[in-house]
């Protein structure tokens, strides 16, 4: 990396808005969201045929993205098999175990690039096509990645040490830090809880549910540690269970915070 994010720490708990903002829009995967994004919609303009199947091309995924980011994010990143293979530990580790060690570090908030953007195409394209074929599948593709950056967005608010000024957004950040730092097996949406609701893993306040031992480590105990050992060797033996990184370190020398 590059310019504001070469030899730095990126900890969004001693983050303003300002840095945010700077952050967000000239990291790599963000740039190459937007790149995709508008590539997307040259396609659309190139296809285009009928504004009304594109309409509802985009509409559909926006009704499509926050059920497949609860079962992915429920099922498949809180799931307990990925770290049980050496083929897949360093995938989960980078996608989120990271995240949850260390929850406020926004090097690894973001998500993977070569795991996202796939995700993506797969759940959109096809929904687009029997919408509204090449130009419908390119709009649904394009709205996804624009749907993502949002969701990234706001996942980085969730997490900056700054009160939101909106009800929407205060309201996302209190259910989402329940998530990280008192229960993680419930309220997996990110700006949506529609499908918590109707799985019953939502709660609206951290009384409402006990205090889970895994909240830091996500299911990855000393125990699974000795058994599956190699997310605990590419984090150099470091995994935290009682409480996250959370930046032990302090930031060098003219390093941002």
């Amino acid at each position: 990396m590059s310019g504001f994010w070469k030899n730095r720490t990126h900890n969004l708990a001693r983050m303003s808005l300002a840095d945010l903002f700077r952050a967000f829009f000239t990291y790599p995967s963000v740039l190459a969201y937007i790149a995709v994004a508008a590539a997307s919609f040259y396609f659309v303009y190139r296809w285009y045929e009928s504004p009304l199947p594109l309409a509802v091309a985009w509409v559909a995924t926006g009704l499509v993205y926050p059920m497949v980011w609860y079962c992915l994010h429920r099922w498949v990143l809180h799931g307990q098999y990925l770290y049980r293979s050496p083929l897949t530990a360093a995938v989960w580790k980078r996608i989120h175990f990271d995240h949850h060690q260390d929850p406020h570090n926004l090097v690894v908030l973001f998500g993977a690039l070569y795991t996202t953007l796939p995700t993506i195409g797969i759940v959109t394209i096809p929904i687009g096509y029997l919408i509204g074929g090449p130009a419908g599948s390119a709009m649904a593709f394009g709205a996804g990645i624009v749907i993502t950056l949002f969701y990234e967005f706001c996942h980085c608010m969730q997490h900056l040490n700054t009160a939101p000024k909106t009800a929407f957004m205060k309201r996302i950040k209190q259910l989402h830090l329940a998530h990280h730092f008192h229960n993680e097996q419930g309220n997996y949406g990110i700006t949506n809880y529609v499908w918590d609701r109707l799985f019953g893993t939502f709660y609206a306040k951290a009384k409402l549910v006990p205090k889970s031992a895994t909240v830091f480590n996500i299911g990855y105990t000393e125990e699974m540690a000795q058994k599956y050992p190699w997310v605990n060797r590419l984090s150099n033996f470091t995994r935290g269970d009682g409480n996250p990184r959370r930046f032990r370190s302090e930031p060098a020398p003219g390093e941002s915070a």
